[in-house]
This record gives structure tokens, sequence and C-alpha cells, in this order.
């Protein structure tokens, strides 16, 4: 396992934004490598290919929510969707997806806070990596629908740990019962596969 990646996770278990930032900073150069190639990150493909099974258009705008490096992105850009923005907290990060050349966009911005983004903007937002322990916590979901058309689609992932931890499924029902959006898909699927980590991916279509 990566020594960057052990560092990030003791920052995320200390919930401090400045340590995680400088954790991202030093990991982002070989986040792609340690992660696609040593650690077996799958979530990004699984993700992006549930999304792209009910978003057949690539013609939609889709906002990569916490696009990291961009291996989300990556994975519709391939499969032909050209209107991609990204968006991300760490700006070291940005840059690395920025070389990739997939994305129409990139900003930097705060799930944890309202977003300098239209409501109604998007017709999908996909979320990989981002809903996890000490990172981004359920609350975040809301800004996810506010940003995204009626009738579009949200694709998201969320750790197993965080997913107990800050009860998800009690703001999702939540936020279902109130008529916001619409369950497609959930399913229990790896994660990160050489350290055995699973995690929920979810679908979802706005009300």
């Amino acid at each position: 396992m990566s020594d960057h990646h052990d560092i990030l996770e003791r920052a995320l278990a200390s919930g401090d934004k400045d340590a995680i930032t400088s954790a991202y900073r030093e990991w982002a150069a070989n986040y792609d490598a340690d992660l696609t190639g040593k650690m077996d990150y799958v979530a990004p493909a699984i993700a992006g290919g549930l999304l792209m099974e009910h978003l057949d258009d690539p013609s939609a705008e889709v906002l990569d929510a916490g696009c990291g490096t961009g291996l989300a992105g990556a994975c519709l850009h391939r499969a032909g969707y050209r209107l991609l923005d990204g968006l991300d907290y760490s700006v070291d990060m940005l840059e690395q997806a920025r070389a990739k050349g997939i994305y129409r966009s990139l900003d930097q911005g705060d799930l944890t806070s309202r977003l300098a983004i239209a409501d109604d903007r998007y017709d999908a937002v996909l979320c990989v990596g981002t809903f996890t322990c000490g990172h981004v916590g359920p609350q975040a979901l809301h800004e996810l629908i506010r940003i995204t058309r009626p009738g579009g689609h949200i694709c998201f992932t969320v750790r197993d740990r965080a997913w107990a931890e800050d009860d998800y499924a009690r703001e999702i029902a939540a936020i279902t019962d109130a008529g916001r959006w619409q369950e497609i898909e959930t399913r229990t699927t790896d994660y990160i596969r050489e350290e055995g980590s699973q995690g929920q991916v979810c679908l979802y279509r706005v009300a």
C-alpha cells in the first residue's frame, strides 16, 4: 500500500482540512499510478459505467464533483462524453486532471459549502471517492441535487465505513421521502481491491 495513501488516511481520520490538502499535494503526481496500478481502485470505472448505462447521451453536460485527478471523468471521456466539467478542493489534483485534457472546465470548490454553480445546471453529476470518512458528509447530497436539472442523474460512491458512521441511509431516505429524487439503483461493490475495501454506488434521478 502506498505511503501517500497511509498519510491521507491519517489526515482524513483527523478531519483537518489543511492536513488533507497537504496529503493530496504530496500524492498528486503519483496518485493515478498508485491507485489504479498498485491498489486496483475500481470505484471510478464502476460508477462511471453505471451512470452511462442510464445516461446514453454523449452530449449531456456532466459535472465530475470531487474529480481529483480525473479518473472517473476519463471513463466518460473514453466513451465519447465531451461536455465534462470538473470540480475539486485540491488545486494540485486539479493540475493533474487538467493535464489529461478531458474536461471542458476545471474549478476549485468545496462540496461542504454552497458551490458557485447555478441551480439546475447539469444533466448529471458524478461523484466518486468523495463521500468518505473525514472528507465530505451526506449533507452535500443536497447541493448535488440543487445543481442537477429535473430528470437528471446523480451517481455517487460512499465508502462502507462512512456509509455506516455518517448514516447515509438515513439522509438518503429523508431526501427520497421528501420527493426530491427517485432511486434507480444502489449496489455494494469493490472499492479498492488491494485493501479489500467496498462501498455503495448509488444512482438517483432528480425530481
